[in-house]
């Protein structure tokens, strides 16, 4: 589902263990064999699960069983098993927790919200900003995409995504408006999509031959009135709402009428709650 280098798997291990697991060391148990599992403690979906299982495969832990990433489990359910040697299993085991946590977490709180606009409108798109904690922007993706959700933009070599601060060094919204067809001839297979304030702003970007439109931190029972206008206007065009946008008012913004909603609340919450639990399983 997305691809992730060997060296960045690596670099978590080796962040985790710069040299050597001194614990595991002094008590003289490396060498032992053991079975770890991991175990949800409540309603989660599952995100990191491949990322854990290469982690363990550079470690020399041998996984038993597993569910893939995207699976709801309930409370109580162990949803990876594995062996291997004492001191790997426990280099491999808390970065592999915390990806499981932190990414389960967002993936989790993802699928609440994208049942909810669903359940209000399902044509609707949920879909992530880039605002994700730097360092962490494939874990974060997978994780949305686990929970249902989209990436809104990747990158800035992505999209063409014109905000008012660009506008700022251009003069003002109709100076953008009379360049629409310039930027076209320039990146002919890319779409514009274009941030405004006000309703005539949209009308004249419609008018200039936008593709989109997105509208930032507008009251939902404003932005609705504003859909049901500029769909009148143009019904083919791709309208985004954006800036505030969270599970407690998905399904208000939802009912808009907006093709998709724009959010970055999913990012940022309690990890989901994992336990761990590792035994000897050495024949005497």
């Amino acid at each position: 589902m997305l691809y992730i280098s060997d060296e960045t798997i690596e670099r978590w291990i080796k962040e985790d263990v710069p040299y050597i697991d001194l614990t595991t060391l002094t008590l003289g148990i490396g060498g032992m064999k053991g079975r770890i599992s991991f175990k949800a403690r409540e309603f989660t979906v599952l995100s990191g699960v491949e990322e854990v299982l290469r982690i363990f495969r550079k470690l020399g832990v041998t996984e038993l069983q597993s569910l893939p990433s995207g699976t709801i489990v309930n409370q109580g359910d162990t949803f990876i098993i594995a062996e291997g040697l004492a001191e790997n299993l426990h280099m491999a085991w808390k970065v592999s927790l915390n990806i499981l946590e932190y990414c389960s977490g967002i993936a989790t709180r993802t699928k609440r919200m994208v049942d909810k606009a669903k359940a209000i409108n399902p044509h609707s798109t949920v879909v992530a900003t880039r605002k994700s904690f730097p360092g962490t922007k494939e874990l974060s993706i997978k994780s949305i995409i686990a929970g249902g959700a989209y990436p809104h933009r990747l990158g800035l070599s992505e999209t063409i995504l014109i905000f008012k601060q660009h506008v700022n060094f251009m003069g003002d919204i109709h100076n953008l408006a009379e360049m629409i067809k310039v930027i076209k001839g320039k990146a002919c297979e890319k779409k514009i999509i274009v941030e405004v304030e006000s309703i005539d702003d949209a009308r004249l970007l419609i008018e200039s031959g936008v593709d989109g439109l997105q509208f930032d931190k507008v009251p939902a029972k404003d932005l609705r009135i504003i859909v049901a206008e500029i769909h009148s206007l143009n019904p083919n065009i791709t309208l985004l709402g954006a800036g505030g946008i969270n599970e407690g008012n998905i399904e208000e913004y939802a009912r808009t009428g907006i093709d998709a909603l724009v959010t970055t609340s999913m990012y940022f919450g309690k990890p989901s709650d994992i336990g761990v639990t590792m035994e000897n399983i050495q024949t005497p």
